[in-house]
């Protein structure tokens, strides 16, 4: 039993979160992804203390349409320079299927 390493308890928030913190060039490729998928994307953020027990709040309305990954990045950080200490995820958002197509925590506030 001596090699059975501990869990390190840390909340996760979605399947990224199990791998290591994805570099602003991972984060460039998923949302490129989004953007190749036809997907909308939402930013949304919470403080980490109610992220799991309340609603996360959205940062301005979905951005319907958008193409551009580097108009999404900049409302990732303008939202992040507002709100430092929150956590901030991006969603993609799947008209057809009606449901979120791709959803990952971007920053985890006061890290």
């Amino acid at each position: 039993m001596a090699d059975v390493q501990d869990y390190k308890q840390e909340t996760r928030y979605e399947t990224f979160s199990y791998l290591p913190t994805l570099s602003s060039d991972a984060v460039r490729k998923q949302i490129q992804f989004m953007v190749n998928q036809g997907w909308n994307p939402a930013v949304e953020h919470v403080e980490p203390s109610r992220s799991f027990n309340h609603f996360w709040y959205m940062w301005k309305l979905p951005m319907f349409g958008e193409q551009n990954v580097d108009r999404i990045l900049a409302e990732l950080e303008a939202c992040r320079r507002e709100y430092p200490n929150h956590l901030i995820r991006l969603i993609g958002y799947d008209n057809y299927s009606q449901s979120q197509g791709l959803s990952f925590v971007v920053y985890r506030g006061g890290r």
